[in-house]
């Protein structure tokens, strides 16, 4: 009797379930949220006073005599379109819907003669009397997306990324021939380079989401990319270091270095690719080609810091994994283009601008004991001097492109 009396209180006290006790909180917590919503907690329900109303201006696109506005719902409340205007005189309009809920986008087409050259605002009034303007600097149709405008967009992309990218690494023999010292500088060099590209990818992005991300998170949609991007290569890394042996594990094989270098670089290059790809889909074809030239050549430094790691003795790569570098490093400015001509908006340029900068802070952190000298010292002179040396170099040929 008292065996089976122990087995039954065994039986009584099996824990419950892992899922079950991790279900608890969640459960009590829908149920404050409920009780919150059901007692007309403040916030809930009809709004006091007038609704906040925002919108924001994704993308314009212009064709023979119609103007095509695609707006998003900024605000927490619905908004509903009931006028248009171009130039301060109000014109005809179609939308699908004319009430907007929040975070929905519509596009907006206004019936009206443009001509080329000139510039135009184009505005929308709201039920509620709130009014939203949107200025063309110069009307210029927008070319049609059809396969000989990708097949463009990849020539430009190639033209921008790929070949600069491949021109730079030429200086592979010479970064053999060069002692140690020389080495750490060109190392040094390269995280000054990729500091610089950092900066810059972010003060792009920051720009970009206050200027029509805000719905989806503005600003930090910056910071998630960076986040996500960081985490998920600080991740493959660690799982890279763990495979290898312990007499290794105290730094990166200059061949990972080198493809971390071109994957930071290949996100950056993503955002240049955003850049032209957008110009060029907007009729902004004197903007497009700027860049495109701009960023030619700024990008031909960027090759001389994928092959900055390969310079240590001893290390041998083949011709096809240079090829393989150089288009991981340069392939995503095609995808850029493509991606901004088609499908450019506010929020998704912040976040792989975001993305590109979570790389780089990443390849900065595999850099870093590769410039340690005999005495451990990370920041001595040569390395300090290679750091500025970067910096200028970016600074200089960037200019190109921001001048």
């Amino acid at each position: 009797m008292e065996a089976h009396a122990d087995t039954s209180t065994l039986r009584r006290r099996r824990p419950l379930p892992a899922w079950l006790l991790g279900l608890v909180p969640l459960v009590l917590a829908v149920g404050l949220l409920g009780a919150f919503a059901v007692l007309g907690g403040p916030g809930l329900g009809d709004r006091p006073g007038p609704p906040v109303e925002e919108l924001s201006v994704e993308r314009t696109v212009l064709q023979p005599d119609s103007i095509k506005l695609t707006v998003r719902n900024d605000g927490p409340d619905t908004v509903t379109l009931a006028q248009a205007f171009v130039n301060d005189a109000y014109v005809s309009f179609d939308v699908a819907e004319r009430d907007i809920d929040r975070l929905r986008a519509q596009t907006v087409h206004i019936a009206y003669p443009w001509i080329e050259g000139e510039a135009y605002e184009v505005g929308l009034l709201t039920s509620t009397g709130a009014t939203f303007t949107h200025e063309i600097a110069a009307a210029v149709e927008t070319p049609d997306a059809d396969l000989g405008f990708f097949g463009l967009m990849a020539l430009l992309g190639v033209y921008v990324g790929v070949i600069p990218v491949a021109l730079g690494m030429l200086w592979l023999p010479f970064v053999r021939r060069i002692d140690a010292t020389w080495i750490r500088v060109l190392l040094a060099a390269t995280v000054g380079l990729l500091a610089f590209l950092a900066i810059d990818a972010t003060l792009e992005g920051l720009e970009i989401a206050g200027q029509g991300a805000q719905a989806l998170g503005g600003a930090g949609l910056v910071f998630l990319g960076a986040l996500l991007a960081y985490l998920a290569l600080a991740a493959v890394s660690a799982r890279v270091e763990a495979r290898r042996s312990r007499d290794e594990a105290a730094g990166a094989s200059p061949q990972r270095l080198a493809a971390l270098v071109a994957t930071g670089i290949g996100l950056h290059n993503l955002g240049e690719g955003l850049a032209i790809g957008s110009a060029y889909a907007t009729g902004a074809l004197a903007l497009g080609t700027f860049l495109v030239v701009g960023f030619a050549i700024h990008n031909t430094t960027e090759g001389l810091a994928i092959v900055a790691p390969l310079g240590r003795a001893g290390v041998r790569v083949s011709v096809g994994r240079l090829a393989l570098l150089g288009l991981l490093a340069g392939g995503p400015a095609v995808v850029g283009a493509w991606i901004g001509s088609a499908a450019f908006t506010p929020s998704l340029a912040a976040f792989l601008l975001g993305a590109g900068v979570g790389a780089i802070a990443q390849v900065i952190v595999q850099i870093a004991p590769g410039l340690r000298d005999r005495a451990g010292r990370i920041l001595d002179a040569a390395v300090a001097g290679g750091i500025a040396a970067g910096i200028v170099a970016m600074y200089a040929t960037g200019l190109l492109v921001s001048g």
